[in-house]
């Protein structure tokens, strides 16, 4: 590809009315050399069928938070055929020496490129609802997430990345940079350090890797292993899991309709989360069950016996399909009678951040926690009182017996009730 360069002062007019052949917010003559120096192939079967973009970026740095865009390429695989589009764009601040020696861009380029702002609404729509293609793309994702967010869009594509890809399909090899792949695939660069060339590299692979390298079955395992579900249907985005809590809770998945689809809990619950829904080594049946979550809710629950008393109680009140029905023999009581005058609390402590966590519990139901007595107090008086739960009869009388320790709620500090053997 020949040099995206800034044009002259005489040519600056035609900066933002490039010729369009290639998307490319540069010079008429440079649009019509990048254009022709593309490699084209066709690919009689492939293994997606989805709407593809295979992008590339040149930046400041390494850091998404202190560093910024300069360039984005990106080469578009639909129905259409393949479109190609790419800009300079200013960073707003300055470009190291070493990085301008590395990409060719320099300060006086991008002086007068439009800014990423400004290109963010017509990029965004070329890149929603595709899958994202890049090399080492965490690191494409991450400035383009970052850049969006500022711009006040929510980039959350599924993602492939191709050197996660390449080790997958050859173990053997010991390098998947894109220099190695270049020397193995007999790709051909045009400009290396160059966004658009280099996501036509990317395209090039994809292209050897479709022309008999590996098996077309195999092809598509691997891409459905090594593919990273970000976004998921419904409002589920990576954002949204940010939120969830870092220690002891449960949660719940709703499908179609706010089916409940699964309860669960976990001591790290944001981290139980993205294990279901965006990770690596998922089950069979994680997988299905992430296809049909359209929504998701969770608790924070102050400890662990707390996450297993809201995980029955949820499991009890929701029935959700892919839950296993608790198993209710003829010995187990409809009703039994409550050791204590009236309702009790214990106390968990959070692992990390050491928040107390009084949980209450009134004749074998479990009413929640509150972070202190007064509060849990509270909490107490304002429910209204359910029929008993034969999930918290066995789960209290287990703990009780191991020696958990209660106290009345009425009590605000002294000894604790005796634990029951």
């Amino acid at each position: 590809m020949q040099s995206l360069r800034r044009p002259a002062p005489a040519a600056k007019k035609r900066w933002l009315g490039a010729r369009r052949l290639t998307g490319a917010y540069l010079p008429q003559s440079h649009a019509s050399k990048i254009f022709l120096s593309m490699s084209e192939q066709f690919l009689p079967e492939t293994a997606l069928d989805v709407p593809i973009v295979f992008v590339d970026l040149e930046t400041t740095g390494g850091s998404t938070s202190e560093h910024r865009i300069t360039e984005v390429g990106v080469v578009e695989i639909g129905p259409a055929g393949v479109s190609r589009w790419s800009s300079l764009v200013d960073p707003q601040q300055p470009i190291p020496s070493f990085i301008q020696q590395l990409t060719g861009i320099t300060n006086a380029m991008v002086r007068g490129a439009p800014t990423f702002e400004s290109i963010a609404p017509a990029l965004f729509e070329r890149l929603n609802g595709k899958l994202f293609v890049a090399h080492n793309a965490s690191f494409d994702r991450g400035f383009l997430r970052g850049e969006f967010r500022r711009a006040g869009l929510a980039f959350d594509p599924d993602v492939l990345c191709t050197v996660r890809l390449s080790r997958a399909l050859f173990p053997a090899e010991k390098r998947h940079g894109l220099d190695a792949l270049v020397e193995r695939h007999g790709l051909v660069p045009s400009d290396r350090h160059r966004a658009l060339a280099d996501a036509d590299l990317i395209w090039q692979f994809w292209q050897r890797l479709h022309g008999g390298l590996v098996p077309l079955d195999v092809l598509q395992a691997q891409i459905e292993r090594a593919t990273r579900r970000y976004r998921l249907a419904g409002d589920i985005t990576e954002d949204l899991l940010d939120t969830a809590p870092a220690g002891c809770g449960v949660y719940a998945f709703y499908g179609e309709g706010d089916l409940p689809l699964y309860v669960g809990r976990s001591v790290r619950v944001r981290q139980r989360l993205r294990s279901h829904l965006t990770g690596e080594r998922r089950s069979a049946k994680d997988m299905r069950l992430a296809q049909q979550v359209r929504r998701v809710e969770w608790r924070a629950t102050g400890g662990e016996l707390g996450a297993m008393l809201a995980e029955a109680q949820w499991i009890a009140t929701l029935r959700p399909g892919h839950n296993r029905v608790p198993r209710v023999t003829k010995s187990d009581p409809v009703d039994a009678p409550w050791p204590f005058d009236g309702p009790v609390v214990f106390e968990e402590r959070e692992e990390a951040s050491h928040a107390r966590a009084f949980h209450v519990v009134d004749r074998w139901r479990y009413f929640g926690h509150a972070p202190s007595l007064a509060q849990a107090a509270a909490l107490h008086a304002s429910s209204v009182a359910g029929p008993f739960e034969l999930s918290t009869y066995r789960l209290l009388q287990s703990h009780l017996a191991r020696g958990l320790r209660v106290m009345p709620l009425s009590v605000s500090s002294g000894t604790p009730v005796p634990s029951l053997a």
